[in-house]
């Protein structure tokens, strides 16, 4: 299958600017923009706007590897500001409206670097859940918040809504978590 794509498909663009490993993308639309933004080893975050073909922005302020980065549609539908959040291995989730090139908040809670980060899929996106080494539920890779509902319990999370986060983690495992009581569904 992936020969077939590899044959048929056509390389439309390649943005270059990153100095080491992109390990995290992320594609929204601001403003009627079409965005990308991008994370890497070289501890930066960049936004690339993928109709004038060029890197409109660049945030240099992790101390380490950028491991996460996503657009916040939260902050956009809700205060009409263009922002990224983005993890690394200095143990920080950070907000950063690029717009106007201003950190706005910056999570310090885990004690180890973090992989994975995902707004919710409810609420706007104003939920956002995060996997790290410091084994806050594992050694977690990676983390995803369900849109669906646990129809399983009949216990009120957030809004009352049943919702679970899914980790997966170094131990083998892939484990899903009540988000109220962070309990592991058996």
């Amino acid at each position: 299958m992936l020969d077939t794509f590899r044959s048929s498909s056509k390389l439309i663009n390649t943005f270059t600017g990153h100095t080491d490993e992109v390990n995290s993308i992320d594609y929204s639309t601001f403003d009627d923009c079409q965005l990308i933004c991008s994370g890497s080893d070289d501890k930066t975050v960049r936004v690339w706007d993928v109709d004038n073909n060029k890197q409109i922005q660049s945030f240099n302020g992790h101390l380490s590897y950028v491991h996460c980065a996503k657009f916040s549609s939260y902050h956009y539908h809700n205060h009409r500001q263009n922002v990224i959040c983005f993890s690394s291995f200095d143990k920080t989730i950070r907000f950063w409206d690029f717009k106007h090139n201003k950190q706005l908040q910056i999570f310090n809670g885990h004690t180890s670097h973090i992989y994975d980060i995902e707004f919710s899929q409810f609420n706007g996106g104003r939920y956002l859940c995060s996997g790290s080494y410091d084994k806050t539920i594992h050694a977690v890779r990676c983390v995803d918040i369900s849109p669906l509902q646990n129809n399983k319990s009949n216990i009120g999370v957030i809004g009352g809504n049943g919702y679970t986060i899914c980790s997966g983690s170094l131990d083998n495992t892939i484990r899903i978590w009540d988000i109220e009581t962070t309990k592991q569904f058996n």
